[in-house]
């Protein structure tokens, strides 16, 4: 098989040569963030369910899920919820499927509520599901000619089910990096350490030249506040935790701003009762935040496809995103010589997933380094992440790769 590989120069300085760079993630508690973990929970929830009862995942899509906020009342010390959050988990799943002569019922709904709850409580502890937060689910009925399979017999690579497209790049400048390993250091050891931290955390990058300026927004839980000076401790603690692990990462002047909205005098401050906005005003969608390589980055090009809670078969709004990454990182850790590489790929309704209409590599390379002499390198790299791309449906499933 010759797929279609195309690996040319691209026609720009690198992000990191850029006066301007852009860079954004919303942590797991923003409400965009919770749809999409919702969604993909839910996804890898049904995938299992179909598997373990009719040996192949069917056909379901869950990435359609929406947050209404509630109310609350915070309180130094602690406060309550006044209406609850509201999460709807919106999209089609197969609910019957006809095996061996016999009517297999499959209990999709019950499936996908268990998942949402295991996720909030995960990752939102502070949320008490049932009272701050209700979770409701309409799925509608999967149709039969969309059945996918995917089981453990031999693998068919199945046919695209749109004609769209996913992007990825590589490496990560520094600016991206900081800004990922922020929010992944702050909701990880240091909230562990800081229960007064919620999982609600924003954090916003801009490079100008050499310097890096980060805003991070991070939600407070008042039952771990005592008063306005415990709150400020807060706050100037996670902004001397950010500046040391920025620097870790850059020899750029830095500069970490944490909670710019709050006013002292006023007595506004970022406290929350769960540890999230959704909590009070702030609505979500899945789709809406993190790209699948978990980051917003408008200096880069990207896809406006939704990754999370996608059928991870054959639907390429999923699988094109996170084979796109994964092999623009594969390329850039065996080939030398690469500042900036954007891997696209375009599928065609009906074709096997594995043959895209176009994989195309685009590349800025080091001063003493031309296309032309690692092209041989990247196309063969790229054709084997291609040749295994039901490796993808198999990490999603199993929750091994992260899609936002």
């Amino acid at each position: 098989m010759t797929r279609n590989i195309q690996v040319s120069e691209l026609d720009r300085r690198a992000v990191e040569d850029q006066q301007v760079e852009i860079v954004e993630r919303k942590g797991l508690g923003h409400p965009d963030s919770i749809c999409d973990g919702i969604a993909e929970d839910v996804s890898r929830a049904l995938s299992q369910l179909y598997l373990d009862r009719v040996g192949k995942v069917l056909h379901y899509n869950t990435d359609e899920t929406q947050l209404a906020a509630g109310r609350a009342a915070p309180a130094y010390g602690g406060g309550e919820v006044i209406e609850p959050i509201y999460i709807l988990i919106v999209g089609r799943a197969t609910k019957s499927y006809e095996q061996d002569g016999r009517t297999v019922e499959l209990p999709v709904d019950s499936t996908a509520l268990a998942a949402a709850r295991a996720y909030l409580e995960e990752q939102i502890p502070e949320l008490e599901y049932g009272t701050d937060v209700v979770v409701d689910v309409r799925l509608g009925e999967g149709s039969g000619d969309l059945q996918d399979v995917f089981g453990e017999e031999e693998v068919q690579v199945p046919m695209a089910n749109d004609t769209s497209y996913g992007v990825g790049h590589a490496p990560l400048t520094e600016t991206e990096t900081i800004v990922r390993e922020i929010e992944r250091g702050i909701n990880g050891k240091y909230a562990a350490e800081h229960p007064e931290v919620g999982p609600d955390v924003k954090v916003m990058g801009k490079r100008e030249g050499d310097r890096i300026d980060v805003t991070v927004a991070v939600a407070m839980i008042d039952a771990y506040i005592a008063d306005l000076e415990a709150y400020k401790a807060a706050v100037s603690n996670v902004q001397e935790y950010a500046t040391e692990l920025a620097r870790s990462y850059t020899d750029r002047e830095v500069n970490v701003e944490v909670n710019t909205a709050d006013d002292y005098d006023a007595g506004s401050v970022y406290l929350t009762v769960t540890g999230t906005s959704a909590e009070q005003g702030d609505d979500g969608s899945v789709g809406r935040g993190n790209r699948a390589n978990g980051l917003i980055t408008p200096n880069r090009p990207m896809s406006m496809e939704a990754t999370s809670g996608k059928n991870p078969v054959n639907h390429i709004g999923k699988i094109y995103n996170l084979l796109s990454t994964a092999a623009a990182e594969d390329v850039v850790e065996q080939v030398d010589g690469i500042r900036d590489l954007q891997m696209r790929l375009l599928s065609q309704i009906g074709r096997p997933i594995d043959e895209p209409h176009v994989a195309d590599a685009q590349i800025v390379t080091e001063a003493d380094v031309d296309v032309a002499d690692i092209e041989a390198e990247v196309t063969e790299i790229v054709d084997g992440n291609l040749a295994n791309v039901t490796g993808i449906t198999r990490e999603a499933i199993e929750g091994e790769i992260s899609t936002f």
